[in-house]
């Protein structure tokens, strides 16, 4: 088939179970201009490349063609992923304050507790259950119930961040004919009412400050510069999302490649501090983010030969790299003790996942409970249902029997 119409088959639901050969077609080419006008670069050493070059814009403002993905119902201003420095800096630093180090280090260690409790009262109440759905028992709860913690979101209050999560992933991927407007304009109008109440959240903190990093936001009484309140919403609201709708994915990915590969099941269930390097090459091998549609040349650059225009819709596709042969060998093969694998599971460069950290420690303490399940997993079909989205690729449901 053309190399110009591989996103549309990448993007294909029919190719979601599996889109490795369609990634390894595209590292044949490097660099592969779409029928939109978009390029495709599949390659790491490309990707790695201009994951680390400021001429590549993450502000979809700069693009040539005008992005209507902008319009609609929401009123926030973009959130930190989607501008460029110094912007990026200044939002990301003022949000990074109480979340990690250097100024609150113990944030993410002192949830450890937090997670394994309720990582094995999850399984606990799996115990006596001949099969499960991973992703609705398990996967999901875990880290919606971590992060809401995180950010003081009362419990009563999480359906209600669930249904606009799931509206604002949808939208990124509409089916094949589909008019797209009203996905997006749902998106847009639940991102506006999920900031909404953030910010009210976030008032009734302010001066009655509880143990959250919602709280510690508005109470910081660092003479550095604060958040504006829009930009307050919409930073907690990609926080909220990506905190845990990416950690299903790689909960369940993980899950799903370990049963393909009992050799590596029963290694890791017996020697479970191998758990973190395991961890790394799931998110080498199976990454919950297929790869970064949001990327623009502010000016035309070369890449592996191939001329790409300023302002043209430029596709990184992280997930094709981790797989490139030049890099690691033996890439199609899961290896949990794998060494040097620098892989681009979080990204790389100044939009590297902000919270990468919160990520390993719940995928490590999760793998590792359940593999303490007593009995033997199997999988009850394979391949699972997947979710739509072929950004954030993962199973939409993982039934799982236990012998």
């Amino acid at each position: 088939m053309s190399a110009d119409t591989l996103f549309r088959r990448i993007s294909d639901y029919a190719n979601r179970a599996d889109p490795y050969p369609l990634y390894e077609e595209l590292r044949e080419k490097k660099v592969a201009r779409q029928e939109d006008g978009s390029y495709l670069v599949g390659t790491y050493h490309e990707i790695a490349t201009l994951l680390h070059d400021p001429r590549i814009s993450s502000d979809r403002r700069n693009r040539t063609e005008p992005d209507d993905t902008l319009q609609g119902a929401d009123q926030l201003p973009p959130a930190f992923i989607s501008v460029d420095d110094p912007e990026h800096e200044r939002l990301r630093s003022l949000v990074m304050r109480p979340f990690g180090p250097p100024h609150t280090p113990q944030r993410i260690d002192a949830l450890h507790g937090d997670i394994t409790r309720i990582a094995e009262e999850l399984a606990g109440a799996l115990r006596n259950e001949d099969s499960i759905d991973l992703v609705d028992d398990f996967a999901f709860p875990l880290p919606v119930t971590v992060i809401c913690r995180l950010f003081g979101v009362p419990h009563d209050d999480v359906p209600q961040i669930h249904t606009w999560a799931d509206a604002i992933v949808d939208s990124l991927d509409p089916a094949a004919g589909e008019d797209p407007a009203p996905r997006r304009n749902a998106a847009l109008e639940a991102r506006s009412a999920m900031g909404m109440y953030l910010g009210e959240l976030a008032g009734k903190r302010r001066g009655h400050p509880t143990d959250d990093m919602l709280s510690a936001l508005v109470n910081d009484e660092s003479p550095q510069e604060r958040l504006t309140q829009p930009e307050l919403m919409s930073s907690m609201v990609l926080l909220l999302i990506a905190g845990h709708e990416t950690t299903v994915n790689l909960i369940t990915n993980g899950m799903l490649t370990l049963l393909r590969n009992p050799d590596a099941l029963e290694r890791l269930r017996n020697e479970p501090a191998l758990m973190p390097g395991a961890v790394e090459e799931l998110l080498r091998y199976e990454p919950p983010v297929q790869f970064l549609p949001q990327r623009t040349p502010l000016a035309d650059i070369e890449v592996a030969g191939v001329t790409i225009p300023k302002g043209a819709p430029l596709i990184l596709v992280l997930a094709s790299g981790n797989r490139d042969p030049l890099r690691f060998p033996d890439p199609d093969r899961f290896e949990p003790a794998r060494e040097d694998n620098q892989h681009f599971g979080f990204g790389s460069g100044i939009h590297s996942c902000f919270g990468a950290p919160l990520a390993r420690i719940e995928t490590q303490i999760a793998l590792n409970t359940l593999l303490r399940h007593p009995g033997n997993p199997r999988l009850l079909e394979d391949p699972p249902p997947y979710r739509r989205s072929p950004v954030l690729r993962g199973p939409r449901h993982l039934p799982i029997a236990y012998t």
